[in-house]
This record gives C-alpha cells, structure tokens and sequence, in this order.
C-alpha cells in the first residue's frame, strides 16, 4: 500500500499594499511623511483593512472614505480631543490619485479656521493646509504624472502595475516600511512594525505602543529605550547600562529631565558620535 502524501498548503498571501516607497521622514514637522503608493488596482477591503488598525478608526467607515472620499473626525476621549482628522481625497474623474493622510491637532485647528475665514469646505481646507506643510520637493512632485518618476528606471514588476492609483500619507510604524533606533554603538537598525521593534528590544508589544504612542523612557534589561514623539512622529535610541548611568549623573548633578540627560550624554559620547557622523556621511 502507497500512502498518497498531500501536499500543504500554503498560506494565503495578503495582497500587496505598496509597491512605491519614498521616504521625506527626515524633512521638518509636518511635512515629516512616508510616501507609500501603489500601482496595481486596489484592493479596497485589503486598503480598508490596514488603514483602520494603523489609525483606529472602524474598518467600514474607511472602506467608505476609500470609495467616497471624506473626512473622519476623531471623537474626543473623555470630554477632550486628542486625535485629529483622517482625509481621504479621491478625484471623481480618476485622473488622479487617490490620497489618504492623517492631521494632527494643530493641523485640524488651522483646517477648522481656514474653512470657517475663507467660506470653503472642511475638505478643501484640510486640503490646503496639509499641501503647505508638506517639503517644496513633494509638493511640485504631486504636481506630476505619477510623482514625476521615470518608469523605464523602476522595477519591471512595479512599472508594469501601470499608474499609481494612490498614495498614503503615513507616519506611523507601519511594517510596510522600515523606521531606524539609534543603537548603544551608534549604529542604525531598521524595523518595519511595533512587533518587529519589540522582538528587537526584547519587550513586550503593549510596552512598545506605549512608548511610541506617548514617548519617554523605558528601561529594559540592558539598559534604556528613550523615544521622542515630535508631530506624532517617534524618534527611538537604545543605550546600553554604563551610558544610561551617566544621563543619571548628568540628570541629578545639572538637575535635567532624563531625555536632556541622554542627549547630553550622547552628544559626548566620542564613540556613538562618531558612529553617527560616519552614517551621515555615507547618506
């Protein structure tokens, strides 16, 4: 007797959500974006999907704005706002691409006040004053047929996808693309996602949107993870134990906060400056 051996299966693939990828993270608040696009048809339920769980916003409201374009405002949380507005703007004739991004307070505060002055929609103002923030270089850049990029440059499997169909906006730390932690060494490692990033520090998941979410410190085993979250934007380094115990000497003998602290100490730390300087350089 022959035992027939099937096969297993293999697991369903998610479609890919982009296939464009350009980083302007660099440029200053709030123009501070992740360019991430796509050239393939989209799939809604799939955009809808990963849109909702990045921002925490209701998968069909979402899938609403992906079809329709709109506005989503965030309710306020305990009798105060504390999240902005997610836009979806979509082009009725389809020239266009389709563009989602997220405003943060004091973006929503001068949408609201554009609108309210200047005798225009909420849209059209949140329009307005995301466009303005954004660095010169991208704003001509969406002034262009599929951002201006050269098609016979681009990998044969994205150029054949055809013309972006559209762009988000993010900045969160979306396992779509890779965000960098500043090292003990100085050196600079890349993680795409909360999971990835708190398998690399050995915590837990719940500790890493903490500390991405609100900044700070947190201590781990070896030392310390500081972030800085400027226009929703976190900025992490790792140090390890003996330059953690210096940013302590530095935070009672000058009376600092403990994120003054760490900066200090770093900026003269030779060994983790010159770590930085060197991968600057080779930027």
């Amino acid at each position: 007797m022959f035992r027939i051996r099937k096969r297993p299966l293999k697991p369903e693939k998610e479609p890919e959500l982009y296939n464009v990828l350009e980083n302007y993270t660099d440029f200053d608040p709030p123009g501070n974006v992740m360019v991430c696009a796509m050239t393939c048809d989209e799939d809604i339920e799939h955009h809808a999907k990963i849109l909702g769980g990045s921002y925490g916003i209701p998968v069909e409201d979402i899938q609403s704005l992906l079809e329709a374009g709109g506005l989503y405002t965030y309710p306020e949380s305990g009798g105060v706002v504390t999240r902005g507005l997610f836009v979806c703007k979509v082009d009725p004739t389809g020239e266009a691409p389709k563009q989602t991004w997220v405003l943060d307070l004091q973006q929503t505060a001068e949408t609201e006040q554009l609108a309210r002055f200047s005798d225009i929609t909420l849209i059209e103002a949140a329009e307005r004053v995301f466009y303005r923030g954004l660095p010169k270089e991208l704003q001509t850049r969406l002034t262009q047929k599929n951002l201006g990029l050269d098609y016979s440059k681009l990998d044969r499997s994205v150029a054949k996808g055809g013309d972006i169909t559209y762009i988000d906006f993010r900045k969160d730390w979306s396992p779509y693309f890779k965000r960098k932690c500043t090292m003990p060494n100085g050196s600079m490692v890349e993680t795409g996602g909360i999971q990835e990033f708190a398998t690399l520090h050995g915590i837990t998941v719940s500790q890493a949107e903490e500390l991405m979410d609100q900044g700070g410190t947190l201590e781990i085993e070896d030392g310390v993870l500081a972030c800085q979250v400027i226009n929703n934007q976190p900025t992490v380094a790792r140090f390890n134990s003996k330059q953690y115990a210096k940013a302590k000497e530095l935070m009672e003998s000058k009376d600092l906060h403990i994120m003054d602290a760490l900066s200090e100490m770093a900026f003269n730390d030779p060994v983790l400056m010159g770590a930085l300087r060197r991968a600057e350089g080779e930027n």
